[in-house]
């Protein structure tokens, strides 16, 4: 199985409408997506707040494979979620690995 872990920062045209918007369409791709096994996104809440660097939205998403996660971009739902990202995004992190 692989993690995939991604963290958002967006710049000032973002309302927290538009974020809670952005997470439901990252919940909905659970049982939509071949191989993708859990989900989880939600807003940035940590008391850490000198480690936050303007970051407001995480997500989680676990696959059944190394295949499946590289199958997840190209996915057409995927791709709908990132043409939504347009003129809001400032930066994104992506962190993924193979879960022992």
């Amino acid at each position: 199985m692989f993690e995939h872990l991604v963290i958002f920062k967006f710049n000032a045209a973002i309302t927290p409408e538009r974020e809670q918007e952005l997470i439901g369409k990252l919940l909905a791709f659970k049982g939509q997506i071949p191989g993708l096994v859990e989900v989880t996104a939600g807003l940035n809440v940590t008391e850490e707040t000198d480690n936050k660097h303007g970051y407001s939205l995480g997500l989680r998403v676990t696959f059944e494979s190394r295949e499946a996660l590289r199958a997840y971009g190209p996915h057409p739902l995927h791709q709908d979620f990132v043409k939504g990202l347009a003129g809001v995004l400032e930066n994104v992190v992506v962190v993924d690995y193979p879960i022992q």
